[in-house]
């Protein structure tokens, strides 16, 4: 009976113990979810309904975050370098080149439906919801058939998605904030929650398998459309009248974007810049460090560091962004090309693992940096009735230039070693930037802006007031 009495004790003790640990653990969870919504809604954001846009941004990048880790395990890791070299060629190509075809079709259409832009953002998520989860089906059995298109859908409904969201900003700007503090504080939401969800979603990987780690992005996809869904309605209304157009009307308004103004051109040129410099160096360091011992650290140590550095320089561009109020976005991106060309160079005269490291942090902070710039050069200069397409052609153009940057790393990577490989992409963004220089000496400083009316943003929950 004595026994009994002690057994019982010892599984309530047990329960007891278990029901603490279950509320201790809510109780952490709904405590960061409130900070959470008190550092994605403060300075007026709230009301805007900025702090919405800043939690859907959140859950974008945390499903891409679980996308790129399952793909990465199928692509990169567990074939040898040269498996992997074409595998990544393959993927490159057939998913990023379409790309030319798309900004034609995405943009034009994104500013016909700026009426219901919420549903056009909710869709970006569902569909790539849907999508992660036919790649999942695809993975047990290799049908590339499926897998590849379905690869590529996701990516272009994550560009899409970046274009609405870049449309959207300017009309949830709360007063207190400026436009690329808006951009970096999305950003920054962004690089927070794939820093989180990217180790887990490699661990996941190991234990049960990238197809599951897709299944959970598909969650997390369709999280996204609530908080969508929260964004208020003027979001929907559009600043302008529609233009009137003849029937040839969106032909050319997709040909009239390279016309848009220098000072525009500038900040997409250089940003074009700035990611082919990133995607060589993402793909020509991946494989050098499989390549090449540096010691003391064994190659997935060294890769891992690459990540992190990268990852870290995005987390800086984004603090820095927000932190400059970003009253001269035209001269933060000219500094930031200026300072990856010296930082470039430096790596390449003292080459090793730390210099590598040092040029993946700058590569990451000037990507990030350069296009929040770049949106607030954007969001500024152009209507709101060409801003979507506008966007989708520096998408296009930047992705475009990624994957040039990209292939070129994959080639560099089988016959130049790290210090010449450096000091050649050294060279050409030192050209790159004496020719942005010159051309900024010539154009004036702010491009004529496309007339439109100026709606008043209203608050997006005026029950916060009550």
């Amino acid at each position: 009976m004595g026994n009994r009495t002690r057994a019982g004790r010892s599984v309530r003790a047990v329960a007891g113990g278990a029901a603490r640990a279950w509320r201790g653990a809510l109780s952490a969870l709904l405590g960061t979810g409130r900070l959470t919504r008190r550092v994605t809604h403060a300075q007026g954001a709230g009301r805007s309904g900025l702090g919405s846009l800043i939690e859907a941004s959140a859950f974008n990048s945390a499903g891409d975050a679980l996308l790129t880790v399952a793909l990465a395990g199928t692509l990169f890791f567990g074939l040898d370098v040269n498996q992997a070299r074409g595998q990544v060629a393959l993927y490159l190509v057939v998913t990023m080149a379409p790309f030319a075809l798309v900004a034609p079709l995405i943009g034009p259409a994104l500013d016909r439906a700026r009426h219901v832009r919420r549903y056009a953002i909710a869709s970006t998520f569902v569909m790539r919801a849907l999508l992660c989860w036919a790649m999942a089906s695809a993975l047990p059995h290799g049908d590339q058939v499926t897998f590849l298109p379905a690869a590529f859908g996701v990516l272009v409904l994550s560009k899409a998605f970046g274009v609405l969201r870049a449309a959207v900003t300017p009309r949830v700007l709360p007063d207190e904030i400026t436009l690329v503090t808006a951009n970096a504080r999305c950003s920054f939401a962004g690089l927070i929650a794939a820093s989180v969800t990217a180790p887990i979603g490699a661990g996941l990987a190991v234990l049960i398998g990238p197809g599951w780690v897709l299944r959970i992005g598909t969650a997390v996809f369709l999280l996204g459309v609530v908080f969508t869904m929260r964004l208020p309605q003027h979001v929907d209304v559009p600043e302008v009248e529609p233009a009137e157009q003849d029937g040839d009307g969106p032909r050319r308004r997709f040909l009239a974007l390279p016309r848009v103004g220098p000072v525009v051109a500038e900040a997409m040129e250089a940003n074009a810049v700035l990611r082919a410099f990133s995607g060589f160096l993402i793909i020509y360091l991946a494989f050098l460090l499989r390549q090449e011992r540096f010691d003391p650290v064994s190659h997935h140590v060294a890769l891992g560091l690459l990540a992190a550095c990268a990852g870290a320089g995005g987390l800086i561009g984004t603090s820095l962004g927000a932190w400059m109020k970003a009253r001269a976005p035209r001269f933060i991106v000219s500094a930031t090309l200026a300072s990856v060309t010296a930082v470039t160079a430096a790596g390449a005269a003292f080459f090793g693992l730390w210099a590598a490291l040092a040029v993946a942090t700058a590569a990451g902070l000037g990507q990030v940096l350069g296009k929040l710039s770049m949106d607030a050069v954007v969001q500024r200069e152009i209507g709101e009735e060409m801003r979507s397409s506008t966007f989708a052609v520096s998408e296009t153009l930047h992705q475009l230039s990624w994957v040039l940057g990209g292939l070129l790393g994959l080639g560099m990577s089988i016959v130049a070693d790290g210090r010449v490989a450096l000091a050649i992409v050294a060279a050409a963004l030192a050209v790159a930037f004496g020719l942005l220089v010159s051309r900024q000496a010539g154009t004036p400083r702010r491009a004529p802006r496309r007339p439109g009316r100026k709606t008043t943003i209203k608050d997006a929950h005026p029950e916060m007031h009550t």
